[in-house]
């Protein structure tokens, strides 16, 4: 039988397309069963909060659930070590925060992954002011009556977090580092128990984000001495930012975003981010955050790469004038 060149090259035309088309198709029918959103912290925190409720919208919009995995322990890292090996489908993502993706990489030695490797940034969710808060009944109403507290009283104070290089565990450290203070960090295994101990005075100071704090605040749980912010934020106009109480240039804002492990496709992550960007102004997460001075993300890949980037740069430069450490 002679095959013509005609045919040879009919041939090779049709075996291009159906691996195109084969390929369309398979990252068409994304996703193809449930979607595993690992959270490397216990629920009730900030991070936990904001995972639950973006996988309730985006699982509206999907034809399989996004389940919420809640994977605490050892400051992201078992968490994140986890997704790292998962198959790169879109079937299995993470919540990447300030602490995982740009503290960790300079704290943690080793930790058998590199975030900038071994992930990919799918989108940012969003940005949240950073609070701090004390027990109601320590006397102090600003961050100089904390300090001058702490120079009074050395050492006496604590201030809990949930967890080693969580986003409240940061936040502290920073405003130590900013004012000089002393006082102690005892780390929790969440948001949740930290405030529990909060609230009935076991420790005394504490940071997270406006949508873990504003409840407690509003019912007077716990007392607000400053924002993180470089303006004030309107849920909470009469408190003052740190910067505003003689710390110039202080920033502290806390950010959520999604990774998926490297070589997931990219129109799988195109269509993750674009969903996500739907799920983010469903009228239950837009009206939500509004309410806590939250910023909403959804952009594309590349915007959440530059503001890792950016803070991986900021925060390599605090950790080593600060000289922050894992407890």
């Amino acid at each position: 039988m002679i095959i013509t060149r005609r045919e040879i090259l009919k041939s090779a035309i049709a075996s291009i397309a159906s691996t195109v088309c084969g390929e369309s198709f398979s990252q068409g029918v994304w996703p193809q069963k449930t979607i595993r959103f690992v959270v490397p912290f216990v629920p009730g925190g900030t991070s936990d909060i904001v995972a639950r409720l973006t996988a309730q919208e985006l699982s509206k919009l999907l034809p399989h659930p996004v389940l919420v995995e809640n994977k605490a322990g050892g400051g992201g890292v078992p968490a994140m070590l986890d997704v790292a090996k998962s198959a790169p489908d879109g079937h299995t993502i993470i919540l990447g925060h300030v602490g995982s993706m740009a503290v960790n990489p300079v704290i943690f030695s080793n930790t058998g992954y590199d975030v900038n490797k071994d992930f990919v940034p799918v989108t940012l969710l969003v940005k949240v002011p950073s609070l701090f808060v004390v027990h109601p009944d320590l006397p102090v109403k600003t961050v100089k009556d904390l300090v001058l507290y702490t120079q009074k009283y050395p050492g006496k104070l604590n201030y809990g977090s949930a967890g080693n290089a969580s986003a409240g565990h940061l936040a502290m450290e920073y405003l130590k580092y900013a004012t000089g203070m002393d006082i102690l960090h005892i780390p929790y295994k969440g948001t949740g128990p930290a405030l529990t101990d909060l609230i009935a005075g076991r420790i005394q100071v504490f940071s997270a984000g406006t949508t873990a704090l504003l409840q407690y605040i509003k019912s007077g749980k716990v007392r607000p001495i400053a924002t993180g912010t470089p303006k004030r934020i309107q849920s909470l106009p009469q408190v003052p930012t740190v910067a505003e109480s003689g710390y110039k240039g202080f920033e502290s804002v806390q950010w959520y975003g999604i990774m998926a492990p490297a070589q997931t496709p990219e129109a799988v992550i195109r269509k993750l981010q674009e969903d996500t960007y739907a799920a983010l102004r469903s009228p239950l997460i837009a009206e939500r955050f509004a309410s806590e001075d939250a910023i909403i993300g959804g952009g594309p890949s590349s915007e959440f790469a530059s503001l890792i980037a950016q803070q991986q740069a900021l925060w390599r430069d605090v950790i080593s004038k600060a000289k922050i450490k894992i407890d």
